[in-house]
This record gives structure tokens, C-alpha cells and sequence, in this order.
């Protein structure tokens, strides 16, 4: 009879995919060993290989999740009720900023690493990431009608991510403006273009 799982498994399982998304993107899952990764766990390497077989288990583990979460948020929003096109825009992109300023490290993995991954691998996580792609451009669909029928929902969808995904290349957590003061910030820019911006704080004119 099998070793049943230890009670923590789950909370291990989760610590590891921590702690090996903040060294791979700090140097990359190819310039990181699994020696290291079981080091900053303080696991032996021998209990690492219990949960993840290898370098490419991590990284596609950790990438798969942070775009679960990506694809929850889309599916979400788009089952809400009662809300206008432009709001449900305004609620997704805050909801993925929140989601991108807690998630960096894994941001990093899914976008320099998965590239590296094993085709059919790779396949999965490009599927996961169009299901996201696809709900944002949906709501820019119905934003702007004229725009779907032109096909640029989903190259603006790209600019839109683009936009996030820059935003966390040079934003410091110490500096003047924090992720949930730039959410609305990137919202307006995207939607009403530079003369929609509002300062943060600032009262919108009458």
C-alpha cells in the first residue's frame, strides 16, 4: 500500500513554487539547479524530487498557476451582472493588476521561462493564456463594436497587456505610486486615452 500524503503537503507544494518562482526569476530557471531550489526550501533534494520531478515540473507548475488565477479573473468578470461594458473593463484590468503585483515572480517565469518548456507543455499554458486574451477582447468588443469588426480587439487586447506587463519592469514598491493607485490610471489611459487620466486623488471635472 502507498505512502499516503503528508498533512502539509499542499502548504509545502506551495512553498516550494515560491521560493523557486523568486530564484528563477532572479536568475532564470536555466542558471538555477534544483540544489538551490531545495537549499532556499531547506529541504534535502532528495524530498524536492518527491514533489516536483524536475526543473520543467516547476516552472510549468508555477507559470499554470499564475495563469489559472489570470483565467479566473476573466471568467469572473464576465459572469457578473448588471455592469456596463466600460465598467466590466475597469474591474478586470484592476483585478489583474492586483493580481500581477502579488504574482511577479511567477509573471516573470510564465513570460522569460515557458518558452523554454517541452512543446505539448508549452501548448498548455498558451491555451490557458488565450482564454484570457480572448475575455479581455471580448469586453473591448463590446465596447466598441466597430473595432471587433475591423479585427482589433484582440491586437488592442495586446497593447492593453503590454501596457500591465511594462508597468512592473519599472515600478518600485517604494516609490510615489503603488499598483492600486496605477490600476486606474492604466484603465483610464486605455479607455479615454491621456486626456481621460486622472491624478491620483484628484476630482474628476464636473
Amino acid at each position: 500500500m502507498g505512502r499516503g500524503r503528508a498533512a502539509n503537503y499542499d502548504d509545502q507544494r506551495e512553498m516550494i513554487l515560491d521560493r523557486a518562482a523568486a530564484l528563477f526569476a532572479q536568475r532564470g530557471s536555466a542558471g538555477t539547479s534544483m540544489n538551490q531550489v531545495a537549499e532556499a526550501c531547506g529541504l534535502s533534494k532528495a524530498t524536492l524530487y518527491h514533489y516536483y520531478t524536475d526543473k520543467d515540473a516547476l516552472v510549468a507548475s508555477i507559470a499554470q498557476g499564475h495563469v489559472a488565477r489570470l483565467q479566473e479573473i476573466v471568467r469572473e468578470a464576465l459572469a457578473l451582472e448588471g455592469l456596463t461594458p466600460d465598467e466590466r473593463m475597469r474591474h478586470m484590468i484592476r483585478q489583474l493588476v492586483d493580481e500581477y503585483a502579488n504574482a511577479q515572480n511567477a509573471h516573470r517565469v510564465l513570460t522569460e521561462d515557458v518558452r523554454f518548456l517541452q512543446p505539448e507543455v508549452r501548448e498548455r499554458v498558451l491555451d490557458q493564456e488565450r482564454e484570457v486574451v480572448a475575455g479581455f477582447a471580448q469586453v473591448i468588443g463590446t465596447l466598441r463594436p466597430d473595432l471587433k469588426a475591423a479585427a482589433l480587439s484582440k491586437p488592442l487586447t495586446m497593447l492593453l497587456f503590454g501596457m500591465i506587463n511594462w508597468m512592473f519592469t519599472w515600478m518600485r514598491p517604494e516609490g510615489p505610486m503603488d499598483y492600486d493607485a496605477m490600476a486606474p490610471v492604466v484603465t483610464d489611459l486605455f479607455l479615454g486615452g491621456l486626456g481621460a487620466v486622472q491624478a491620483p486623488g484628484a476630482q474628476p471635472p464636473s
